[in-house]
């Protein structure tokens, strides 16, 4: 008789657990959720976020819920989702009086994507990783510098982007030495005009023309190689690379 019944009620006898949420206005949901977020509870204004806009797509709450569960995402070590939901926000509210935030958050975002617990435990030259996040973060934060220049985020953007682009020369220079090392010569060189013409602010750019120089001499191609050093003793006048080179240029 039991077993009939079970057959006809289904799981009636043991329902699911009841969504706490049920009947909440836009307005608990969000406060909930704020208070989720406030107290570091970041999975759970997660989820009380995307009720919020399953429920309520519609209006300020769910707006500013992008923001928001963006951050969450964020917090709660999710870089892809904390992207993909700043990207929708900027797609769908490009007029937002707040999408300067949204801009300065991707670019946090990527910035920190290589500063991890183990990176805190165990720090390394972040110049000799891939490029990709830092280029990803630049963007971002020059984004928001160009169209936003007098957000209250656009300052901190600047003093990031001038340690992004010291990084990015830097790497750079890593990959050159590497060419050269190798006898790679034209792509040596390819690398260090490139630091010298896209970041001619960073220290990197006397490391970039001591390895064009020496890759110069070594293709043979003397014009530019003394081009090269005439360059570099001009801007850096004590260079500690100027003695070995003039030494290759001498023995050729």
């Amino acid at each position: 008789m039991l077993a009939s019944v079970l057959a006809v009620t289904g799981c009636s006898l043991f329902p699911d657990k009841a969504d706490e949420t049920e009947g909440w206005s836009a307005n608990r949901l969000y406060t909930e959720a704020k208070d989720a977020l406030t107290g570091k509870d970041y999975e759970k204004a997660i989820r009380y976020f995307e009720i919020l806009q399953g429920r309520y797509p519609f209006g300020r709450y769910a707006q500013q819920a992008y923001l928001d569960m963006a951050y969450a995402y964020y917090k709660f070590q999710e870089p892809d989702s904390a992207i993909a939901t700043l990207d929708r926000f900027i797609r769908t509210y490009p007029r937002h009086p707040f999408v300067d935030y949204a801009y300065y958050l991707k670019g946090r975002v990527n910035f920190d994507r290589t500063t991890g617990l183990l990176d805190r435990l165990f720090p390394r030259d972040y110049t000799k990783t891939d490029r990709g996040a830092a280029l990803l973060s630049f963007q971002d934060f020059a984004t928001l510098v160009e169209q936003f220049p007098e957000s209250k985020y656009s300052d901190d953007a600047r003093k990031r982007m001038a340690f992004l682009r010291n990084n990015l020369a830097e790497y750079e220079v890593h990959v050159a030495d590497y060419y050269l090392r190798r006898g790679a010569y034209v792509a040596a060189a390819g690398r260090g005009r490139y630091v010298l013409e896209n970041y001619a602010t960073a220290p990197a750019v006397e490391s970039a023309i001591a390895i064009m120089a020496q890759a110069y001499i070594n293709l043979d191609m003397l014009g530019l190689a003394k081009d090269s050093i005439r360059v570099l003793r001009l801007n850096y006048p004590e260079s500690s690379f100027l003695p070995g080179l003039d030494q290759s240029l001498a023995g050729v």
